[in-house]
């Protein structure tokens, strides 16, 4: 073992000690001229690999927090201190700092409405003005909507030592249910101020905690962690998510699938192969049927229950030939519609053999907005329409 890396090992030794002192600790302030030279001695790093020790040993997460808050707080001023290079503003990261800079700026904004409220709880005009503020805050839940679900993977697939994201998706589920409860509170005639307070105390908190600590801790660490290519990849999902008050100009690229040398084809959200691909298509509760934009029939699915049989023969065969005299018009007028640009959508239900089934037509476009042909999706959808109430736990029986 280096001695870089034994280094590393006793500081995060140290940290742990002191994170176990502040669970039992009444007076956490205390504690700093005890451990003051492993506090003086910490580096941003050593956060993210001490919290995925701390998560390894299942500690409850409101006990998990709670104590990463108070730790958090004593070693603020040394991560603070630490030599920092902002990420260059047209990165991903950068773009993620510029609507955290954004955010901040609204959440600053909104503290003169809530002391002003608390001075006059009866001025509507304050209320109203507030809960405005609060709604325009609203929009930040895209940003932690991306970070879950677009950056967490990545960030996971690079950094074996990745289990603070689940304390910091947990951060983010508290901010989320503080803001809603927050506007809830000051809509309801009856405003309790205290629990506004409070909620407002805690989503102030958590919002401007988080972004430190992403900005000095976590990102950094994603920077020289994560290939930048693969980082900038995730701006184009990004958008389609929609950032909440900063959104970059999209990048151009190839909408191309492009087959790799493993014999995977790029799907633009994945890697698939051949095989992956007809297991797929041929899973899904519904039968497909793909007609090009010459009208002629391409693919059809073979789940192991089709609705509407077919056969190989059908492929390159004219649609207006598979369909019986008396309808073929239904389906002239659907193709024709999407083909203008008319319509985009045509659906149909109908009872055969005591079965409700769904028909549905979808035009394809490219992303120029060209018309590429129609799939037919039909499904069957008696036991879907008896459907009631709400199943949330799983209902198999044990084996």
């Amino acid at each position: 073992m280096s001695e870089f890396t034994n280094h590393k090992a006793k500081r995060l030794q140290k940290l742990t000690t002191l994170f176990r002192a502040i669970l039992v600790s009444e007076n956490v302030k205390s504690l700093y001229h005890e451990y003051r030279g492993i506090i003086n001695l910490c580096i941003p790093s050593d956060v993210v690999y001490l919290v995925d020790e701390l998560v390894k040993e299942n500690i409850p997460m409101p006990e998990l927090k709670k104590g990463i808050n108070k730790l958090l707080n004593l070693l603020h001023k040394p991560i603070a201190d630490y030599p920092y290079t902002p990420p260059p503003a047209n990165s991903y990261l950068g773009v993620l700092q510029e609507n955290n800079r954004l955010m901040l700026e609204k959440l600053t904004a909104l503290k003169p409405g809530i002391k002003a409220l608390n001075q006059a709880p009866g001025d509507t005009a304050i209320k109203q003005q507030v809960i405005g503020q609060l709604h325009g805050l609203e929009p930040f839940s895209s940003y932690y909507f991306i970070k879950e679900n677009l950056l967490f993977p990545v960030i996971e697939k690079h950094l074996p030592e990745f289990r603070c994201l689940s304390v910091m998706w947990s951060f983010h589920d508290d901010i989320r249910r503080n803001l809603k409860q927050a506007i809830a509170l000051l809509e309801s005639p009856d405003t309790d101020l205290a629990t506004f307070n409070r909620c407002t105390g805690d989503f102030f908190f958590n919002m401007s905690a988080i972004r430190f600590r992403e900005e000095r801790i976590l990102y950094p660490l994603v920077a020289d962690t994560v290939p930048e290519r693969e980082l900038q990849a995730l701006l184009s999902e990004s958008l389609e998510i929609g950032f909440p008050f900063y959104q970059p100009e999209a990048p151009t690229q190839s909408s191309q699938p492009a087959e790799h040398t493993d014999g995977t084809l790029d799907l633009g959200s994945g890697q698939l192969s051949l095989e992956q691909i007809k297991l797929l298509f041929n899973h899904l509760p519904v039968d497909i049927t793909f007609v090009d934009e010459h009208d002629k029939v391409q693919y059809f699915s073979t789940p192991k229950k089709r609705i509407f049989p077919r056969t190989k023969a059908i492929i390159g065969r004219d649609v207006h030939n598979c369909h019986p005299k008396e309808s073929v018009h239904v389906v002239e007028k659907i193709v024709q519609a999407f083909r203008d640009g008319r319509r985009d959508v045509a659906s149909f239900w109908i009872t055969m053999k005591g079965e409700r089934l769904l028909i549905q037509y979808f035009a394809l476009r490219d992303e120029a907005g060209t018309y590429k042909g129609v799939v037919e999706v039909s499904q069957e959808i008696t036991g879907i329409q008896q459907l009631s109430g709400e199943q949330r736990l799983l209902d198999w029986e044990d084996e």
